[in-house]
């Protein structure tokens, strides 16, 4: 694997910079003074702006690239999508999971425990909370994110601790999401929709905006949005209210946005994970639901994020940012363990918990030249406080006995077994607050054909944990760290782009185990410094006539903590490398494609004891690939077919790779049809997925280390009308 993406890397390099020759001899001088003015554009580094629409609409020309601002996705030193909002309402997504079923470096999993969204990237994990909201930490709602209230979903891969700051819960090492809230459009929108689907879920939702003031400067967002009913699996039904607001000014030096929401989820008897017991079992049907009848979650957000950037000069704008969310959650669940036969044994688990968190940034930018050298000189400050209050309670770890085959209900155990704090007043139980400082230069060379970025971060990270019975604190972990990095961007042509770059993921220490394996750890309390991942990334990047992709290859090297020799250390590492594809655009005349393939290798390179070394990680399969295609039908002018094929490669469920879980494919399919009635707007949209209601396995773990199995989602139809006013 790492010879062949050493081999394909070089041959991308060589033949990209063999194409942008070979363009430049075609062109003549005037035709090249005009490419010079397009490549110097790097995107306005707004922080408060969005890029346009790329051809077909399904994703932007590129987005926030954290303290970078907006920047063109050809002159961005990274690779990145951006997914629209049109494409979020064609495809009818529910969730941000449902939009990243389209990205080809992304799989979806599921949270350690509980259900929530957890999204691996170039193999590593991103919690759902460990998303931006607008470019700031710690705001988004924990489990789950309704899609409705969304303009952008930005998809950034690789490391990104020097743009963005340390994720405040640890996670982040393969990538980073930003959401960004809905804006008004240009045109006044009402819009109207209603929808049926799966078996017997229906929906509503109302999307207004409306621009006043000079200009159309200021822009009023409102969306509203309500699902209730029973989902595609059995006897599993689901609530969910939305409610959101956001505003924007658009001047023409000061620019600013305002955005609030609430989310109220729902789920009774919500199937659960399940844990292998050694051999795999052959999954149920994708429809059966093995919960029990008294399980649920629930969880209610508020949260909101306000920013603004004011430009000082010509040449040089400040910004800030500051959000601030609330969010509480109540569990009653019991996850199974299953043999091989589908014999389960379940035991109960309640938990709450409520979260307050505020975070914030602020920074300025200033472009400015040194002789025939540009400059874009960045520097901020960011920084995020959380507090979590949590209790939980267990019944008897014996536990009770269930089959997924067969499932049948039970009466609900006692939760009194085991039991941390009190469920109706619990106490504080963790404290986060990170804190940093950056520093970037984007130099511009040779007429703006060559990019280069040098920076770093500095990172202060401190956490501390409390006694869920009685508040006491149990311990407090503070240090700092500086992650830089350097990128390069070379325009070959104002099709072709090569890049490189190096830079560096952090997560918090950790601190030494008193025992383990029943015998005492020598260094037992000392605090480990933050671990610093380590990447490496060349790739080329291609923008033809309305048609796009980018080809790369990686490296991503991160330590890990062991005891071996009685010794708790700094001592293991996990090194993943891998090839991506990406393409999206407009392919042809009424045909678009968005979709690629990802080859991974992730290898436990470095093991305690060296048992697993040259292992591969559970839950990262080597070869992943999406495609999905748009297609206009000429003869029914309004009428788009699309389908989409989902494929996932096998997946190791332990560390000495000895059981694996079966590759699978998903099919997907969708019809719209736009007209006119009445002089209003209308749409009818229709959409079946997992078309043919294939039951697999669909991931192994999320959460490191852990090999719990989610089962695919059964076949689902959805209908809905929109109507414009």
């Amino acid at each position: 694997m790492k010879f062949l993406i050493t081999t394909v890397s070089a041959m991308a390099l060589a033949g990209a910079a063999g194409l942008g020759a070979q363009a430049q001899d075609a062109e003549n001088a005037e035709t090249q003074t005009a490419a010079l003015d397009t490549i110097i554009v790097l995107g306005d580094g707004s922080q408060v702006g969005l890029l346009n629409e790329y051809e077909g609409g399904q994703v932007a020309r590129g987005g926030r690239a954290g303290m970078l601002g907006n920047v063109d996705f050809m002159d961005l030193p990274f690779n990145a999508t951006a997914y629209t909002e049109k494409l979020i309402r064609d495809q009818q997504a529910e969730s941000v999971a449902d939009v990243l079923q389209n990205d080809p470096v992304v799989r979806v999993a599921r949270g350690f425990g509980n259900f929530q969204e957890l999204y691996v990237i170039r193999g590593f994990p991103v919690y759902s909370d460990d998303m931006t909201y607008n470019g700031v930490y710690g705001i988004l709602p924990r489990q789950f994110v309704a899609a409705e209230m969304l303009e952008r979903v930005e998809v950034f891969r690789g490391a990104n601790s020097f743009l963005n700051g340390a994720a405040p819960g640890g996670s982040g090492v393969g990538g980073a999401f930003n959401l960004v809230p809905k804006r008004a459009p240009d045109d006044p929108l009402t819009r109207l929709t209603v929808g049926y689907g799966n078996q017997g879920q229906g929906y509503g939702a109302l999307d207004i905006g409306r621009r006043f003031g000079a200009d159309d400067a200021l822009g009023l967002r409102v969306n509203a949005v309500r699902r209730d009913g029973e989902t595609a699996v059995d006897n599993q039904d689901r609530e969910l209210t939305v409610l959101s607001a956001g505003a924007d000014y658009q001047g023409p030096r000061f620019r600013f946005s305002a955005d609030i929401g609430f989310q109220d989820h729902r789920i009774d008897a919500p199937r659960p994970s399940v844990t292998p017991l050694g051999e795999i079992p052959e999954p149920p049907d994708a429809s059966v639901n093995f919960a029990q009848p008294w399980t649920y979650t629930d969880e209610r957000q508020l949260f909101g994020a306000v920013r603004g950037e004011f430009d000082l000069t010509d040449n040089v704008t400040v910004w800030a940012a500051a959000g601030a969310r609330n969010g509480e959650e109540d569990n009653v669940l019991a996850n199974p363990s299953a043999q091989a036969d589908g014999v389960t044994t379940a035991y109960r688990f309640d938990n709450v918990r409520e979260d307050n968190i505020l975070s914030a940034d602020a920074g300025v930018r200033a472009e400015f030249e040194t002789g025939a050298i540009g400059h874009r000189l960045i520097a901020s400050g960011s920084a995020i406080s959380s507090e979590s209050e949590n209790a939980y309670a267990f019944s008897s770890f014996a536990g009770f006995a269930g089959d997924l085959y067969d499932p049948f209900a039970v009466a609900p155990p006692a939760p009194d077994f085991f039991v941390g704090g009190d469920l109706s007043d619990p106490l504080v139980t963790e404290e986060v607050d990170n804190s940093s400082l950056a520093i970037a230069d984007i130099v511009s060379l040779f007429d703006g054909r060559l990019l280069a970025t040098l920076g770093a971060r500095y990172q202060n990270i401190e956490t501390a944990s409390f006694d869920y019975n009685t508040g006491a604190e149990l311990s407090r972990y503070e240090d700092d760290a500086i992650t830089p990095a350097f990128a390069l961007v070379y325009r070959a042509s104002d099709r072709v782009s090569l890049y490189a770059n190096y830079a560096e993921a952090l997560i918090p220490g950790q601190t030494a185990p008193a025992t383990s394996g029943g015998a005492p750890v020598e260094n037992a309390g000392e605090v480990f410094a933050p671990f610093t991942a380590e990447q490496y990334e060349a790739g080329i990047k291609v923008d033809w006539d309305g048609f796009g992709g980018t080809l790369s290859a990686f490296s991503t090297t991160l330590p890990s903590a062991f005891v071996e020799n009685n010794v708790f250390s700094v001592a293991g590492e996990q090194e993943n490398t891998g090839i991506e594809l990406s393409v999206f655009g407009e392919l042809a005349e009424n045909v678009r494609l968005l979709g690629g393939l990802t080859l991974l290798d992730a290898e436990l390179s470095r093991t305690q004891n060296g048992q697993f070394d040259g292992k591969t990680a559970i839950g990262v399969p080597e070869v992943q690939a999406n495609l999905n295609a748009e297609w206009d039908v000429p003869a029914v002018p309004g009428l788009t077919l699309d389908g989409r094929i989902i494929y996932t490669g096998e997946q190791e469920t332990n560390q000495a790779n000895t059981i694996q879980l079966d590759s699978w494919t998903r099919l997907d399919a969708g019809v719209r049809y736009e007209t006119t009635l009445y002089d209003r707007g209308v749409t009818f949209r229709a959409r079946m997925e997992n078309l043919t209601d294939e039951s697999y396995w669909a991931s192994a773990g999320g959460f490191p280390g852990a090999n719990y199995l989610v089962l695919s989602a059964p076949r689902s139809v959805f209908v809905s009308v929109s109507a414009d006013f």
